[in-house]
């Protein structure tokens, strides 16, 4: 079977991106019907740990009956290539927030502006699609890029949680950063004003 075999998903559009919705419902798809190299190819994957980091998540579940999942890959509108993701992870639907997370996967895209394209699309879906109210980001200390670009987007840092994240069999803290829905609709308003 083919990837053109798969429903088609939600597509977003930016300036240079497509960004391609990915579900759990999709995910499922992907696996019970796609080739190994099928699957690598439709979710940017390089290499065979990464895969196997994938089938793990599709074994797992992507969900439970209290967390939800919705990410979208980015597609170059040029090449068509996927060379990121920007997911909601830890969506907690009764509560009205996600967790947000996101990585630009190929060297040469990297410093160009492409997340922050993307990363707009998809907060506007999330407030005004998903119904969220609150979107989380939780960064690494060190991590600069993505401190300032949660900065760009108005997210409130709210404090460090300490060995949150084990990254490598390490663990490191997290500086957990909040963006409300009346926030964002105002960094949209400023937007649209610039």
């Amino acid at each position: 079977m083919t990837i053109s075999a798969i429903s088609p998903p939600t597509i977003l559009e930016t300036k240079r991106l497509y960004l391609r919705e990915l579900t759990p419902e999709k995910y499922k798809q992907l696996f019970e019907q796609l080739s190994e190299e099928d699957i690598k190819s439709y979710l940017g994957i390089n290499d065979d740990a990464e895969y196997e980091e994938a089938v793990q998540r599709y074994e797992k579940g992507l969900t439970t009956n209290y967390y939800n999942f919705k990410g979208f890959h980015l597609l170059d509108k040029e090449t068509n290539r996927n060379i990121g993701r920007c997911d909601y992870h830890t969506w907690v639907t009764s509560h009205k927030r996600a967790e947000i997370g996101y990585t630009i996967t190929d060297e040469a895209y990297k410093n160009k502006g492409l997340m922050t394209e993307a990363l707009a699309a998809v907060l506007a879906y999330g407030f005004e699609r998903m119904e969220l109210y609150r979107v989380e980001a939780l960064v690494a200390t060190y991590n600069v890029a993505s401190l300032q670009l949660v900065s760009r987007f108005g997210f409130k840092r709210e404090g460090l949680l300490r060995n949150h994240y084990m990254v490598d069999g390490v663990l490191e803290d997290s500086v957990m950063h909040s963006l409300l829905k009346p926030e964002f609709e105002e960094w949209q308003h400023l937007q649209a004003k610039a």
